[in-house]
């Protein structure tokens, strides 16, 4: 018996070539919002990573592609009404994250402003050895190694004695030249003769009337 036809004969149906029987249904607008609602939970938990230094860079990409899926879906035709309420909370929650993050970034950085302005308030005087540096009664250990690393730094000139050695020699000088010419302070600064790096000092007058 044939099997494509009925008792009766007739012919039965046949399915088209390369179209199955029970087709499979297309995604649509629900599916679409779940994903969304997946990439927002994990934008927000990105955001939480960025900030607790987990992750080394801002979510950027990641906020792109909800955005655009945002407007993608608000375009959509025929959503219903619950499709309608849950991309509206989505929306929300997506806008929500958006102003906490930019807040919270712009907290930071004004942080580390003012933590820098600090650190430019509380940082030591730099010391210039080819414009002078100044010694009274004591010698500044900072000041004595600003010299010292001057003339490290001269090719062919390094000193031949550590910073020790030369912090005693700098406070013996001031402690004669003050003695001698009853200045309270001596500069010493580096200057260049003959090409090669030189130490001078002299006495620093001091003001009428003291």
């Amino acid at each position: 018996m044939d099997p494509k036809r009925t008792l009766k004969g007739g012919a039965a149906p046949v399915p088209a070539q390369g179209s199955p029987a029970n087709p499979m249904k297309r995604p649509g607008l629900g599916e679409a919002i779940d994903r969304l609602a997946r990439d927002v939970q994990q934008l927000r938990i990105d955001y939480e990573r960025f900030f607790n230094g987990n992750l080394p860079l801002p979510p950027e990409e990641l906020r792109n592609r909800v955005q655009t899926q945002i407007r993608n879906l608000r375009n959509a035709s025929q959503p219903t009404a619950v499709d309608t309420f849950r991309l509206s909370d989505l929306e929300a929650r997506f806008n929500s994250y958006g102003e906490l993050y930019n807040r919270r970034l712009r907290d930071q950085e004004e942080g580390r402003q003012r933590h820098a302005a600090r650190a430019a308030q509380a940082a030591p005087p730099r010391h210039d050895p080819e414009k002078g540096i100044v010694f009274g009664e004591r010698v500044d250990p900072a000041a004595a190694e600003a010299l010292y690393q001057g003339l490290a730094a001269s090719p062919g000139d390094a000193p031949r004695f550590d910073l020790d050695t030369f912090q005693t020699y700098l406070a013996k000088q001031v402690a004669s030249i003050r003695e001698k010419t009853g200045c309270s302070e001596v500069q010493f600064r580096l200057a260049s003769e003959e090409g090669k790096l030189k130490l001078k000092a002299r006495p620093v007058p001091s003001p009428k009337g003291s």
